[in-house]
Order: C-alpha cells, then structure tokens, then sequence
C-alpha cells in the first residue's frame, strides 16, 4: 500500500508547530519528518525532536551528496528535509507529513506530484505579529526589525497560496487541527476507501476536509489576503 505523503507550509509564527503537534498526538501512522537545519535551538527546543541541528559545512556537503528530496535558505539558515525520511516512512506502511516553507514545497512538488499541500494562514497581520512578540519574548528578546522582515515574508508566502491543494485559516486552534485531521482522513479514505462500519463519521470528515479545498476556500481567506495585502484572484491577471 502507498504511503501518502502531506505537506504543509505556514508563515513563521502561524502556529504550525502546535498544529502538527496535537494533529499528531490525534492520527496514528502518520509520520512527522524532522527536518535539518543550520539555525540554533530556540528555548525549549531538542536536537532531533524539532530539527536536527546541524552545521553550515555539513548541511552543504550533504547537499554535495544529493542527501536532500528538498532544501532551501530562509534568512541566512538552511532548511532541509533528508531523502531518506520518506523512503523509511513508506517502507514502515505509514504517512508522512513533512513540515516545509514555500520553496521546499516547490521543490517537492515538482518531484513527487501526488503530495497533498496544505497551507496553514494566520488569519492576520496583527494577530501574526502578535504571536512572533509572544515568541520572541520566551526566548529572550523582542526584536522589531525581524518581526517586520517575518510579516513581509509571510505576505510573500500566503501570495503562493494557489499552489495548495488544501487552505486552512488558524483563526481558532481546535478548528484547525479538526481540519487538518479531516483532510489526512478523506485522503486515506480515497486511497483505501471507506470501512463501512464508519461511513457515518467518513461522510462528515469528508465534508470537512472538502470544505478546506482551495475551490471551496475563497470566501474564508479573503479577509486574510486583504488584511496582508494580498491581491485576491478577481484582481488579477
């Protein structure tokens, strides 16, 4: 059996973390990649549990030997999620979520068109802006300038929005992971289909998730695209 492979991408400080966190402690056989970096550890944060933290010599000679299905640099650090994350995962009969910006979505995209993209929006700058303070504070400082470099990297990502299959606003948390949980359901559903003892529930997470569609998305991100500036799609050429 296949196994799925979901991307998500999200501004910095959209809450993705906390999402994949409590999706993850919800959905079982689904496997989280953690991803390779070059940045320091923030807070409370472990080697090889959030990232594995690794140097800028290593990370390029793992570039050198083709190790990465994806890698990009976000101011200054290198991003990075290792080949060999998704041949483990599918090789164990599981899923695998990989947490990963708009580039390295991009990248794998382009490798693996069967991946389901999902992107994660704050539902506004002020809100945006808001939790990256909260951040930055339990870390130690409050540094406006980068907080102002995050918020117009994030209005550059959510302009990438139409290249995701799902859209999800995180507005309220338990919403969120209630529809990020229906879309990974509704896509195992379409894979193995439906166990009849469960059509009941299937129906509703279907619905869910069919709702979170792209397609079916415009009216609940418009406000988002206004609020960061974002042309919305009547706007454009």
């Amino acid at each position: 059996m296949a196994g799925i492979l979901f991307i998500i991408s999200a501004p910095s400080g959209s809450g993705k973390s906390t999402l994949v966190n409590q999706l993850r402690s919800l959905v079982s056989g689904l496997e989280f990649s953690v991803s390779w970096t070059t940045r320091g550890p923030r807070g409370s944060e472990v080697d090889s549990r959030e990232y594995h933290f690794t140097t800028r010599e290593h990370f390029e000679k793992m570039i050198r030997n083709g190790e990465f299905l994806e890698y990009a640099e976000v101011f200054g650090n290198y991003y990075g999620t290792a080949r060999s994350t998704l041949g483990e995962a599918f090789a164990a009969g599981k899923d695998l979520l990989l947490d990963i910006d708009v580039q390295g979505a991009a990248q794998v995209r382009r490798k693996m068109p069967s991946a389901i993209s999902i992107f994660l929006m704050p539902p506004s700058p002020e809100v945006l802006a808001y939790r990256l303070r909260n951040r930055s504070r339990a870390e130690g400082s409050v540094q406006e300038e980068i907080i102002r470099k995050r918020l117009a990297k994030a209005r550059e990502e959510i302009e990438n929005y139409r290249d995701y299959g799902y859209i999800l606003v995180n507005d309220i948390l338990d919403r969120a992971v209630e529809e990020m949980a229906a879309v990974v359901a509704a896509e195992r559903f379409r894979r193995d289909g439906v166990p009849a003892e469960n059509s009941g529930d299937a129906e509703r997470l279907m619905e869910i998730a069919e709702s979170c569609r792209q397609a079916n998305s415009e009216a609940r991100i418009q406000p988002v695209l206004r609020a960061f500036g974002v042309p919305e799609p009547s706007l454009q050429s």
